[in-house]
């Protein structure tokens, strides 16, 4: 979420060689331009503007200035390199680099696809390999039958491709043999995040008209499937049946909520039982959804009693004693029926307002330069979709939000707490030592308070609600997943890791460990002989050097003759972003690791992140998709006719991003395990596999 302002810095470098033929012409931003518009304006490519202006990746504001390679220089350039290997008479042998593609190949001598393939033919076959001797044609010497190649390499045609759900940036590079690196500078804003549905130029340039010709893999498949749709589209009616909901209809109609408001207008009230719905025909109309009731059950059982309701689909585990059990049931929750006495929820946002008012430098600066506030705003964001979620469901919740005004050693929540000791729940502070005074202060009235963001282990707070998982629960679930499994576990963990060899040797007993050599290296014949053949091997590896990522991943591709493999990561590895690493490796091997987010294309997350973009102009941040789960989450479970700590000790949820599977730490308090288990699959897609 971007409300505020990003102002960019302006920084100015001096390259002896690069531009040293090139005038540069210095540009003033305009409101509402962006860096694609400006390179058009130009003439140029984006890549060229942030050569000059690198923190122009960030985004560009008003009024800021740019500078901007005019083409006077470049067409200098052009004509230099063509008058040069023209009057030569000889045509350019290039050797085939590492990374090297067509494209770049093609883009380096500024010929196209087919002068390139006409020069080599045997390229049509093989493709462009490493060490290849290329024949590339001088400009000029084309024979006379590719008349006006000038106005070849104008019309090349646009090819694009649009982002799937779960797609990553590797496996679309791959399917067009590019490098990552390519694809970025031909799309600059998919450089900090991928968004599902943004279109992608993978070659030529978009048309200003939907008239323009454009090539894609899927282009024909797609456009008969389009109009073939577009003819078949059919509506029926359908009655509103109890408890039914926006979000309910949207998820089995696959429609927004605007496009149900577009095709009936008397939505605009909200949803009510009964109402006659214009709804597209082809989709299974849902049953009546009405949530089980959950039967009491003595203090003393421990018996985990599923209850299901066949009518919705809804199932619920009623565990009295803590979610130990890891093979427990996702809980989708409604309002429950005759829960209508009205909830209070408090958000604490550390806004710090009055620093923002008293800063002399200007709000824009401060939310420039403040990344703590940036991060407020987004969870902000997100908690406010929460909040009209809770609104379009007509949820008895009043929420009251306040400005916690936070640093790490202080808060101004004493001075609220005639506020909050009637709530119902509070979500916040975000500062660690905050939320745990809060809790302590809060416990006579026995308010629940939920730590949002902190990943710090918690002291032992009966009301303390620590809902994202501490970084042993997060490594306790991978190990647990792989037990689950009966998998063989082994590591290969680099000696300056001292941190996990402990942890490894303390808390998962039974794991061997794979010998390394005099100089810090992997024993390669030493993990091959710890692996077995009949049973799954998991080699958990943690380790930095490149070297032994190297040598684990061949040893185990090796392996893969006589045995099943899967690499494993506890925690984040910045080496196998790498270009040094082949992530073709990387998903032959099938990597896998904890983490507390997921990877979904569920209609729900689709429609949470469509609504998202049309309220605040961009994607959801990691913050922002926080903001909503803990907030939605926090409302839902106060709607379930029992307290939030009851609910915490039954049920485990699931939002867009977030798993809560609350349980009782035996120091006290409570903590969250809901911990996702990703892995890449053969088609180059991150999947959940617990």
């Amino acid at each position: 979420m971007k409300y505020y302002l990003t102002l960019l810095s302006l920084v100015f470098f001096i390259s002896s060689s690069a531009f040293s033929q090139e005038k540069v012409v210095k540009y003033k931003v305009s409101s509402g331009e962006t860096i694609n518009q400006i390179a058009q304006k130009f003439k140029v490519t984006p890549y060229d503007i942030y050569q000059l202006n690198p923190d122009a990746r960030k985004g560009v504001t008003p009024n800021s200035v740019l500078l901007i390679p005019t083409k006077t220089g470049e067409a200098k350039k052009e004509v230099s390199e063509t008058k040069t290997a023209t009057t030569s008479g000889k045509e350019i042998i290039h050797e085939v680099q590492p990374k090297e593609t067509f494209y770049s190949i093609e883009h380096k001598y500024g010929i196209s696809d087919e002068a390139l393939k006409a020069a080599n033919p045997f390229l049509e076959k093989t493709g462009v390999q490493i060490g290849q001797k290329l024949v590339i044609p001088a400009k000029g010497s084309a024979p006379k039958t590719a008349s006006k190649p000038a106005k070849e390499k104008v019309a090349e045609k646009y090819v694009y491709h649009d982002v799937q759900p779960k797609e990553t940036k590797f496996g679309i590079a791959k399917q067009y043999n590019m490098t990552v690196d390519e694809l970025e500078k031909r799309n600059p804003d998919i450089v900090n995040n991928l968004p599902v549905g943004y279109r992608l130029t993978i070659k030529g340039k978009a048309p200003k008209t939907e008239s323009a010709p454009v090539e894609t893999a899927k282009a024909v498949e797609t456009k008969k499937t389009a109009e073939t749709s577009k003819k078949a589209v059919t509506y029926m009616e359908y009655q509103v049946k109890p408890k039914e909901t926006f979000y309910s209809l949207g998820r089995v109609f696959h429609l927004s909520q605007d496009e149900l408001v577009a095709l009936n207008p008397s939505l605009s009230e909200g949803v009510k039982e009964g109402m006659v719905l214009k709804v597209p025909t082809g989709y299974v109309a849902p049953a009546p959804i009405v949530t089980a009731q959950i039967p009491d059950k003595p203090a003393d059982s421990s018996v985990s009693k599923p209850v299901e309701n066949t009518g919705s689909g809804i199932k619920i585990v009623d565990k009295v004693k803590s979610t130990e059990n890891d093979n427990v049931e996702i809980v989708e929750l409604s309002k429950k029926r005759g829960a209508n006495e009205r909830k209070k929820v408090v958000l604490l946002l550390p806004f710090n307002m009055s620093k923002i008012q008293s800063d002399t430098t200007g709000t824009g600066n401060r939310i420039k330069n403040d990344k703590f506030l940036n991060m407020t705003l987004d969870f902000y964001a997100g908690a406010m979709m929460a909040i009209d979620s809770a609104k379009t469901l007509k949820l008895p919740i009043d929420v009251a939000i306040y400005d916690s005004q936070e640093t790490k050693t202080t808060s101004n929540v004493s001075g609220l707490i005639s506020k909050l000791q009637d709530a119902d729940a509070v979500v916040g502070p975000f500062y660690q030592s905050n939320a745990e005074a809060t809790a302590n202060t809060l416990r006579m009235y026995n308010v629940p308070v939920i730590s949002p963001l902190s990943k710090d282990s918690a002291n032992p707070i009966e009301n303390l609600y620590q809902s994202i998982p501490a970084s042993d629960v997060i490594k306790n679930a991978m190990f647990d997943y792989m037990r689950s499994k009966n998998g063989n576990i082994v590591a290969v963990v680099d000696k300056k890791k001292e941190s996990i060899i402990n942890y490894i040797k303390q808390n998962q007993r039974g794991v061997a460990f794979a010998s390394l050599t005099e100089t810090g290296g992997l024993d390669a014949a030493s993990l091959k002989s710890l692996l077995m053949p009949n049973r799954m091997n998991y080699v958990v590896m943690e380790t930095g050097n490149t070297a032994m990522v190297k040598a684990t991943i061949k040893a185990m591709i090796d392996s893969q003759k006589t045995c099943q493999v899967q690499l494993v990561i506890l925690e984040p590895n910045s080496t196998l972003d790498t270009d040094e690493i082949s992530f073709e490796n990387l998903v032959k091997l099938k990597l896998m690791y904890p983490s507390v987010t997921r990877e979904s294309d569920e209609q729900s997350v689709l429609i949470f992140e469509k609504e998202y973009r049309l309220k605040n102009k961009a994607n959801p941040t990691t913050y922002a998709t926080r903001g909503f789960d803990v907030t939605f989450d926090t409302m839902m479970r106060l709607v379930q006719g029992k307290t939030f700590q009851e609910t915490a000790d039954l049920m485990t949820t699931q939002q867009v991003d977030n798993k809560f599977q609350y349980y009782r730490k035996e120091d006290g308090g409570h903590a969250n395990k809901g911990v996702y288990i990703l892995y890449y699959d053969s088609d180059l897609t991150l999947k959940v596999a617990n």
